[in-house]
């Protein structure tokens, strides 16, 4: 048994978990077998109902490395916020309770860090696996996260959350987390932009687990809060940027766009707190974000869901930049023949204007004879 640390850790690990018996262990070892060992494992429990608190308490009498904190359910935001007020640690990193680790990320990260001080945030690719844990044959390949909250959607500055390790210092000086629903993360990094470099290691690092029973991934309902509120921030960055007030993100706000039920209603719901021109881009840059997350998340856009994207582009397409205009409508012949070939045949009727028929009927020449998507004039 590791014996308690008599000052604070180089590093602290901030792993929220709920109800996460099943996968846990194996993420916890794979932070205990890091070839850079000092650093805790700050274990928040958010109100779990299984074994999770029992599991984190054995392996905790092992590994004092190990610090398992209690509350009640309250959702991702207040749980990472209540660890990072108990961190001390200079550096701050995360993990997920169903990812994996592998033994050099703190060594990497932590270096690249240290070796440039104008740098803020840094995290890694991982591999994909599901959700027994096999490898899907994918993974991630995220870049240069550069950020442009003007486009639609927004290219926001991304670096894998649970991979992420960042200057504790930083994180409190923009307030740690925001209820920005299921884009807590992108809010996080549009703020500490500001601050400093954010870089993504081109190394694979660990296993990301990509499975119906994750948050974003749960439902259609949670595809069109994490579209929207992921837009809701890039607007939040424009106001800060112009010297504006910046938007309120409230704790209930969630329960609002639920109940709101479509896509136009959530969209409603926030626009209060918008100016004409700001709902003009939410809708047409949540749009675009919904068709993107579409083609790696486990659900489809609804017939309603197609028709607001279809009237979003026709109203607004005409203010993007040619290239974003291009993108878009790429993207819309794209799903439209993804659903065509799924046989959801009505949806793919409501997202496509007759002029794009040409467009989808291209696209599904080229899948079927093995040829890349590509761009179809």
């Amino acid at each position: 048994m590791k014996t308690t640390m008599l000052k604070p850790p180089t590093i602290d690990v901030l792993l929220p978990a709920f109800n996460a018996e099943s996968t846990l262990r194996e993420s916890l070892q794979s932070l205990l077998d890091q070839t850079f060992e000092d650093f805790r494992i700050l274990v928040i429990d958010d109100g779990s109902t299984d074994g999770t608190a029992a599991l984190v308490s054995t392996m905790a009498a092992a590994d004092a490395r190990i610090i398992l904190f209690s509350k009640p359910n309250s959702g991702i935001v207040d749980t990472l916020n209540m660890g990072l007020e108990k961190a001390t640690a200079e550096f701050i990193a995360r993990l997920d309770a169903d990812d994996i680790s592998f033994p050099e990320r703190f060594e990497a990260q932590l270096a690249y860090l240290r070796g440039h001080p104008n740098c803020v945030a840094v995290s890694s690719n991982a591999y994909h696996i599901d959700s027994v844990g096999q490898r899907t044959g994918t993974s991630t390949t995220f870049g240069v996260p550069t950020g442009n909250p003007t486009w639609a959607p927004s290219r926001e500055p991304y670096l894998m959350h649970p991979f992420l390790m960042a200057r504790r210092a930083a994180l409190v000086t923009v307030g740690g987390y925001r209820h920005v629903n299921h884009a807590e993360d992108v809010d996080l990094y549009w703020r500490l932009r500001k601050l400093g470099e954010l870089h993504n290691l081109p190394d694979i690092h660990g296993e990301y687990r990509v499975h119906p029973g994750s948050i974003s991934s749960k439902s259609i309902v949670n595809g069109r809060v994490l579209a929207l509120s992921g837009q809701l921030a890039a607007l939040s960055e424009r106001r800060r940027r112009e010297g504006r007030s910046d938007l309120p993100f409230e704790r209930n706000q969630l329960d609002a766009f639920h109940a709101a039920g479509s896509l136009q209603g959530m969209i409603y719901v926030a626009a209060s707190m918008l100016s004409d021109e700001e709902q003009n881009y939410l809708e047409i840059a949540t749009a675009a974000k919904l068709l993107e997350t579409s083609v790696y998340r486990p659900f489809e856009p609804t017939v309603e869901d197609c028709a607001f994207i279809a009237k979003a582009i026709r109203n607004h397409a005409g203010g993007l930049c040619d290239e974003n205009r291009k993108e878009l409508i790429f993207m819309q012949a794209r799903t439209s023949r993804r659903l065509l070939a799924s046989g959801y045949i009505r949806e793919a009727m409501a997202l496509t204007p007759v002029h794009l028929y040409p467009k989808v009927a291209a696209y599904h020449i080229r899948l079927k004879t093995g040829r890349a998507w590509g761009n179809v004039n």
